[in-house]
């Protein structure tokens, strides 16, 4: 039994050091990372990050997901932003980020799902709100692209960027009251601002 007990204390003793040594080299790639990406290298950021790679850290792929992106390796970046969304399935993080690689990409299918699933988590998340809104009210979806806006403008009445777009979409559906009261607001957000005017000169 005593023999058993030494043996586990060994075995334990090489864990705890093995995963010290692996932390202190994982926190040394980060630090040289983060020193490259100051100076706009990506691709040398991305290569210290490699050495130390392990496709179960979050943390890793969520970098290198933002480092493959900068370098304009689209495909690469979504590959490591979608591991590292597995890993944390719940977080908004790597889905806010997988949003920049895929709209480059010209995914906007995958845009809409990764807008989605963060509002299946936090429905009142103002961010993903607000460019869901956008992507219905470029489709011309205007019905859709309201409620969308409407939450964000509830939350943040004084926000102009939505209070705006609140504004249009109104215009757009021939909501001419709500609208012309939502331009007005956002005159008051931003005095002088040209779209507000404009909305109100097509009303008036």
């Amino acid at each position: 039994m005593k023999r058993l007990i030494i043996w586990f204390l060994i075995l334990a003793s090489i864990s705890f050091r093995a995963n010290a040594q692996v932390f202190e080299s994982t926190s040394e790639a980060f630090t040289r990372c983060y020193s490259y990406e100051k100076e706009g290298k990506y691709d040398e950021a991305a290569v210290e990050l490699k050495k130390v790679y392990d496709e179960h850290s979050y943390e890793i792929n969520l970098r290198l997901g933002w480092l493959y992106y900068k370098t304009g390796s689209y495909i690469e970046s979504m590959d490591h932003y979608k591991k590292a969304i597995i890993l944390k399935p719940y977080a908004a993080e790597p889905r806010f980020g997988y949003i920049y690689p895929a709209s480059e990409a010209g995914n906007w299918s995958q845009v809409e799902e990764q807008y989605r699933q963060i509002l299946a988590v936090d429905p009142m998340n103002t961010v993903a709100n607000y460019w869901l809104g956008m992507i219905f009210y470029n489709r011309e979806e205007f019905e859709t692209a309201l409620k969308y806006f409407e939450k964000v403008v509830n939350l943040y009445p004084f926000d102009y960027d939505s209070t705006i777009m609140f504004a249009w979409t109104n215009f757009k559906m021939g909501n001419l009251r709500e609208a012309k009261l939502l331009f007005q607001q956002a005159l008051l957000i931003s005095p002088g601002d040209e779209s507000a005017t404009e909305g109100l000169a097509l009303i008036q």
